[in-house]
């Protein structure tokens, strides 16, 4: 594989995902999506061959791995010996705490409702993904600190109070164009809106850690 490295790739998985997203997105060919899917998909078998000229492990191992998480993470779909089950009595709550459990229990180290979320992610994915993970144990019903401003890392104060009177929204596309004005209004302003949220979500998991 010559110079090819694991983090020289990185740029190259991103690359190709957004493609692929970009495809399902916009509602591309069938055609379209199945190379998109195999670009992906490459990307894997690069990283695999890699780890197996190293002799780390290879494709057979990652394709081991997933099959051995489903199995274990889904009781309610799978037989211990990876049968499918002929019925599926569970209910979405218990297929829910089932995986959760499951988690725990593979990575006890974990602590945190916020252990396992990528840090890279983009600003406005890891809000989102920290809320809802956030919800699964604790109330958000305040994520913006409203009425109790706390102070972060630095000594400076937190978040200001959410607006009495919050917009609300009955479509994606709605809600879309305010997200696009608050960029605009805070650019307009010289302040960098990826920057402001992350620390911002920064600010949330470390008070929700308390």
């Amino acid at each position: 594989m010559g110079s090819l490295t694991h983090e020289s790739l990185v740029e190259y998985l991103i690359e190709e995902s957004y493609e692929l997203v970009e495809a399902i997105e916009h509602e591309h060919s069938d055609g379209e999506l199945a190379g998109e899917l195999g670009d992906v998909l490459l990307q894997v078998v690069l990283h695999a061959r890699l780890a197996e000229e190293s002799g780390r492990f290879d494709i057979a191992d990652v394709v081991a791995s997933l099959t051995g998480k489903m199995i274990r993470r889904n009781p309610h779909v799978f037989t211990p010996d990876g049968g499918l089950r002929q019925t599926f009595p569970a209910t979405v709550d218990e297929i829910v705490e089932r995986w959760h459990h499951v988690k725990r229990q593979e990575k006890p180290e974990r602590t945190s409702v916020f252990d396992g979320i990528p840090a890279g992610l983009p600003a406005l994915a890891l809000a989102a993904k920290t809320i809802r993970r956030a919800a699964s144990g604790k109330s958000v019903a305040d994520p913006g600190g409203q009425g109790n401003s706390q102070p972060n890392h630095g000594g400076t104060a937190g978040p200001r109070p959410l607006s009495s009177d919050p917009p609300t929204f009955s479509n994606e596309q709605e809600l879309g164009d305010y997200l696009l004005q608050l960029v605009r209004r805070s650019t307009d302003d010289g302040m960098d809106p990826e920057r402001a949220l992350r620390t911002a979500v920064v600010r949330f998991q470390g008070r929700m850690d308390l």
